[in-house]
């Protein structure tokens, strides 16, 4: 049976929803966002079919995405909330959004769900938290929504009170590793390195590292030693690290970073 799910907001994430899920057979894949050309776009590349506005594509769907920025999630909310009935099911990626509002701003119309991606979800590499917690969604619903996500990257079933910190961890986490990542390239130019070379070795350093932890079932840390021999220079590098305890600042971000997250949910 295919189903019909459309996208309200079809930028950088509703954008990559659609291209990461156009090669399944069991969809049916609708689309609105302001920018014409972004819809024609995929419309030819994906297969999208258009719609003339939310409201529309509401009332043709059987689930809908709301991938907006969450300052417009409440007025969306309320202009599709009519086209809306209790078997069909609203998902919103808005950071910052709690179910409660969900429920609030669609009237009660329909079951949601809340999605927390993070931005390599724009290279097929996501990382989502997925809060399915509405009584009134269905078993096959939830399934359904589990499954799509599933399809463009790693998903976790976590609790809402739980999300704040998610978001300061993995939906923040892509910026504290390009910090990383820019701070490393900077030392190999201050080292002598040319900016371009130094760059791309980063990028592997990074790359390889990744998928070395992923392939080796190791703990993290028993991979760092393996590169900490006693007296070397891995060991001076790391104890300068510690002497400026960037491990406590690291933490000390998220922390900030959760912080502001339950500020911007209401809290």
């Amino acid at each position: 049976m295919t189903a019909r799910l459309g996208i309200i907001g079809t930028g950088n994430m509703g954008g990559a929803m659609v291209q990461g899920l156009a090669a399944r057979q069991d969809l049916e894949l609708h689309g609105y966002d302001p920018d014409q050309a972004c819809l024609e776009r995929l419309a030819g590349a994906c297969g999208l079919r258009q719609q003339p506005g939310p409201a529309d594509l509401a009332s043709e769907c059987d689930y809908v995405v709301l991938a907006v920025k969450p300052g417009l999630v409440p007025a969306v909310a309320a202009e599709i909330a009519p086209a809306l009935d209790k078997s069909k099911c609203l998902i919103s990626v808005a950071a910052g959004v709690r179910t409660k509002d969900l429920v609030f701003w669609s009237n009660q119309a329909c079951p949601v769900a809340r999605v927390m991606p993070n931005t390599p979800a724009l290279v097929g590499r996501g990382v989502f938290a997925l809060c399915l917690e509405d009584e009134n969604l269905s078993r096959e619903q939830a399934g359904f929504i589990q499954g799509i996500f599933q399809d463009l990257g790693q998903v976790h079933l976590l609790p809402e009170k739980s999300f704040d910190s998610f978001t300061a961890l993995i939906g923040s986490g892509p910026a504290y590793v390009y910090y990383f990542m820019e701070s490393m390239v900077d030392a190999g130019v201050y080292m002598g390195l040319g900016r371009a070379q130094a760059t791309e070795m980063v990028l592997e350093l990074f790359a390889g590292s990744a998928h070395m932890a992923q392939q080796e079932g190791c703990h993290i840390t028993q991979l760092k030693e393996m590169v900490t021999s006693p007296g070397g220079t891995t060991i001076a590098g790391l104890g300068a690290l510690e002497k400026r305890a960037v491990k406590a600042s690291v933490l000390e971000a998220v922390r900030e970073a959760a912080r502001r997250s339950r500020e911007l949910g209401g809290e």
